[in-house]
């Protein structure tokens, strides 16, 4: 028996000194000047629903924080479906707060996702809570991500990612200096919140508010970095030659127009 215990004790061991940190599947693509297709996982309700997504090997998952119901209690499971199903976790977060941003990770994210950065020093903010130093000052901690891992605090930086939400008209208008900011992977300008803060809630298809997120996509593309958007059938090629490389997919719009196609079968050839 205690040969048994010894055995066992030696394979822990060795399992644990032979782990490797997990891959940031999106953030090699888009290194190598690849696009990114991330599913967005809106209204999904917990990690089984994650898990059926295995079939479709999206590159990464877009967990909803902000609007969503993925919090602090359930972002391991979250994050543990994803990596199960090799997507990278990503997490939209409710607010600007180093805090919350390492926490994120803490709990196994590889992406984050921060709403309304709107100049550089929230920029700033958004990489100090998000890189171990000499990077940023995220907490000294290991991650769900970096347990087993020796030298995770050296790895962590090259495989979390930071994306930016450039929702609001100052943004725009403050574009060049929030560029200006290293170690961001992703400005994304999302043209709901936008909208909005034009003076037009609600149309987030406006020709004004589209002619403003295709010129600052081009604009974020010209210096050089990446850029992204939500995509769909119809508007992903334009997106595609303003410069976006990743691209958030809305399930909604297909399982509506799947569903409504069945209907019209229905009607027509069921009684």
């Amino acid at each position: 028996m205690a040969t048994r215990f010894l055995q066992v004790e030696e394979l822990s061991v060795q399992y644990t000194t032979n782990m490797k940190i997990r891959r940031n599947i999106v953030k090699e693509r888009l290194a190598q000047g690849k696009t990114v297709s991330c599913f967005a996982a809106w209204g999904f309700s917990g990690p089984d629903h994650i898990e059926r997504l295995a079939p479709l090997k999206p590159h990464g998952v877009f967990l909803e924080g902000e609007h969503g119901n993925v919090d602090p209690p359930n972002i391991s499971n979250f994050t543990r479906a994803c990596d199960i199903i090799g997507a990278t976790p990503i997490v939209r977060i409710n607010q600007n707060d180093q805090g919350v941003i390492y926490r994120t990770l803490d709990l196994g994210a590889l992406g984050i996702v921060v709403p309304h950065v709107n100049n550089k020093e929230e920029a700033e903010n958004v990489v100090e809570g998000g890189k171990f130093y000499p990077l940023g000052k995220r907490g000294s901690f290991t991650s769900r991500q970096g347990i087993g891992i020796e030298n995770y605090h050296d790895l962590a930086n090259d495989q979390t990612m930071l994306i930016v939400l450039l929702e609001d008209i100052v943004a725009v208008e403050n574009l060049d200096s929030i560029l200006d900011v290293d170690y961001i992977d992703v400005f994304m300008v999302p043209s709901g919140d936008l909208a909005q803060s034009m003076g037009l809630p609600g149309q987030a298809n406006h020709p004004d508010v589209q002619k403003v997120v295709d010129e600052t996509m081009r604009r974020i593309t010209k210096r050089g970095k990446i850029t992204g958007a939500i995509a769909n059938k119809d508007n992903v090629k334009n997106l595609y030659d303003n410069g976006a490389r990743f691209f958030l997919c809305d399930p909604r719009p297909y399982m509506s127009e799947g569903f409504a196609t069945y209907q019209d079968f229905a009607k027509r050839n069921l009684k």
